[in-house]
């Protein structure tokens, strides 16, 4: 046995000495005789009197492999021996006469274990807690990322946004699916690919707004000269015919659509998507097998449809929207617009251009979120079309009329002070707000986080609340419901992904025009807006009727309007534009990009006017009208 006067003279020991030695039970052995003593001895053993778990070897390495077995499986016995019992007490300690350490190194603490001293072995580790039993073990979900992809890129709905984004991520060299699948509409109505914009919204709208233009110049035809060689003949619109050539180009759309889809190696399909797990949905097409596809990232871009009154009887029975009426068959006739929307005033008014007998419904204000003094002209422009605008009014029931009436729809509406009045109609069209069309989508499957309206709350990257799943268009919660920012977002975000870029979709200073009989475009802040974000004070408002040279010589009643927006302390920036003119669109679409430059007033006043036009008067605006209002005198000539 050796036997240390203190731990200094252990670490005496020579180096090469205490690499051929090891001490065991207190005696010094090889390397070798080590290795196969605890071959031998110092494991864990089986008592032969009680069966539990005991220790037959060395003291110095019980208390280590002992504490990791639980209390109530050690042995007591304390036989003795190889067959059983509790290992030996340790060695009495011998004393150091080295004065005590403030600090112990991991050698020392050996050493003391060894031979005892001041700081006698530890005591045991507290025991470790008995592993559950197998059926009570908590498993993990498993991992159900599929190992393979059947595409990069599976976009859902084929409209603007999801076509631009499927063709920009196909250059990108990327596999791409494209699923597209229209619902009929309460009233039956369907469309090829495209989305709302081509088949019931953009296109159809503008060429029957260009149908509505024309009807309203042929009242200025005589003043120009123009005289009918036929006496008595009468100019009439053929709404069949109208409806025909608008679906020729319609369809002509629908096949480029398609054909540019193949072009570029993108893969559509004709069914409807459903999320059904983590990369993965369930395709199910209009005839034919169900399929599952994968995919590494998902665009959902599926748009919005029309939304009915729920509290209005006979509305989705009798009524219909914007998605039946481009497809209507017969002549629309008397015709009953129910809402104050941009999409309720642009039919109302391309159908009273076209000579329809036309009533629409206001239930509060007009053009919601839009400059109010200007909407109040649109509505104005409207009635002086010959439509008849009653504000403050809402259906009650919508029902068949009875036998021999005028008309086959009655409509019973509540006016501003409670009186039921009643009209009949032989259309009824719903414009009452829209809905995104993400009902039966399975979003909420795998986790994706949407409004009480259905829209997707994304981020400013238009990405969902899974991260794998992205959203463009009218279905995303920030979004603006216009084409061409569908359009925008969905490029972007191709060139994000796939592309190495990183810009990202701007909502402010998006232009925009109502298609009414009098044009109203604007980009900007609208007068409400701006005084609520800079201030009254601080706001120089700008405002000039004008009327076109063209109006003049057939002595045209109505005037168009200018309003520009400005900040004092920006120099004067423009911050917002207004106009209610024809060919609005072609004039907001040029202000909007000085507008994102950052434009002041004095950009516009040293721009030279082309005269004579509707465009010079942004040039001309020198007198401040301040901000409420003041009704400008009406300029004509040079």
């Amino acid at each position: 046995v050796i036997i240390f006067s203190s731990f200094h003279d252990f670490l005496s020991l020579s180096s090469s000495r205490r690499a051929r030695h090891r001490f065991c039970c207190g005696r010094e052995r090889s390397r070798r005789t080590h290795h196969h003593h605890h071959q031998g001895m110092c494991f864990p053993k089986q008592c032969s009197r009680c069966g539990k778990t005991t220790w037959g070897g060395c003291g110095l390495h019980a208390d280590f492999v002992m504490a990791k077995v639980p209390p109530a499986q050690r042995c007591t016995c304390n036989s003795g021996g190889g067959g059983g019992g509790a290992p030996p007490p340790p060695p009495a300690p011998v004393r150091s006469t080295r004065p005590p350490s403030s600090g112990v190194s991991r050698l020392e603490s050996l050493g003391a274990r060894l031979f005892g001293g001041e700081r006698s072995r530890p005591q045991p580790a507290p025991p470790a807690p008995a592993e559950p039993a197998a059926k009570e073990r908590v498993k993990s979900p498993p991992d159900e990322t599929p190992k393979s992809f059947d595409y990069d890129l599976i976009v859902i709905g084929g409209g603007s946004g999801g076509l631009a984004g499927a063709k920009a991520a196909a250059k990108y060299g990327k596999k791409v699916c494209v699923l597209d699948f229209v619902k009929p509409s309460p009233q039956g109505s369907t469309w090829g690919l495209g989305g709302t914009c081509v088949n019931v919204g953009c296109i159809p709208k503008r060429l029957m707004h260009q149908a509505g233009i024309l009807g309203e110049f042929r009242h200025d035809l005589h003043s120009y000269g123009w005289v009918c060689n036929m006496t008595g003949a009468e100019l009439v619109h053929d709404w069949s015919q109208l409806r025909a050539n608008v679906h020729d180009h319609i369809r002509s759309l629908n096949f480029n659509s398609r054909s540019e889809l193949g072009s570029t190696g993108v893969t559509y399909l004709n069914a409807l998507a459903k999320f059904i797990g983590p990369y993965k949905i369930e395709a199910t097409p209009a005839k034919g097998e169900k399929q599952v596809l994968t995919a590494k990232a998902f665009l959902v871009a599926v748009g919005g449809r029309p939304d009915y009154p729920r509290d209005v009887p006979g509305a989705l029975e009798f009524g219909m929207s914007s998605d039946d009426i481009f497809n209507l068959q017969q002549d629309p006739g008397k015709t009953c617009v129910v809402g104050a929307s941009y999409v309720a005033l642009e039919c109302a008014g391309f159908l009273c251009e076209l000579g329809k007998e036309i009533t629409v419904l206001v239930r509060s204000i007009p053009l919601r979120g839009f400059d109010q003094e200007m909407a109040a002209m649109v509505v104005d422009s409207l009635s002086k079309a010959g439509a008849t605008v009653i504000s403050g009014c809402v259906p009650t029931r919508v029902f068949q009329s009875p036998k021999g009436a005028a008309h086959r729809l009655t409509v019973e509406m509540r006016t501003e002070d409670g009186e039921i009045k009643s009209d009949t109609f032989n259309t009824v069209l719903f414009a009452t707000g829209r809905r995104a069309d993400t009902a039966k989508l399975g979003l909420e499957s795998v986790g994706v986080k949407v409004t009480e309206h259905g829209k997707i709350l994304c981020n400013a990257a238009e990405q969902s609340s899974v991260p794998y799943i992205y959203a463009v268009g009218d279905v995303v919660a920030h979004g603006i419901e216009l084409t061409p920012v569908a359009i925008r977002a969905a490029r972007l975000l191709m060139d994000r992904l796939y592309g190495g870029k990183s810009a990202l979709m701007e909502y402010q200073n998006v232009p925009t025009t109502v298609f009414t009989p009098l044009e109203y475009g604007c980009v900007g802040l609208s007068e409400e807006s701006a005084v609520a974000k800079y201030g009254v004070e601080d706001l120089e408002i700008y405002r000039s009727a004008v009327k076109p040279l063209e109006w003049t010589v057939p002595r045209r009643s109505q005037d168009c309007f200018i309003k520009m927006i400005t900040v004092k302390s920006q120099k004067e920036r423009v911050v917002g534009f207004h106009i209610a003119s024809p060919v609005a669109a072609e004039i907001t679409q040029a202000v909007a990009v000085a507008i994102r430059c950052g434009a002041t007033k004095n950009d516009f006043d040293s721009t030279v006017g082309i005269h004579p036009s509707i465009a010079e008067e942004m040039t001309m605006l020198t007198r401040p009208v301040g901000s409420a209002g003041g009704g400008p005198k009406t300029r004509v000539g040079c």
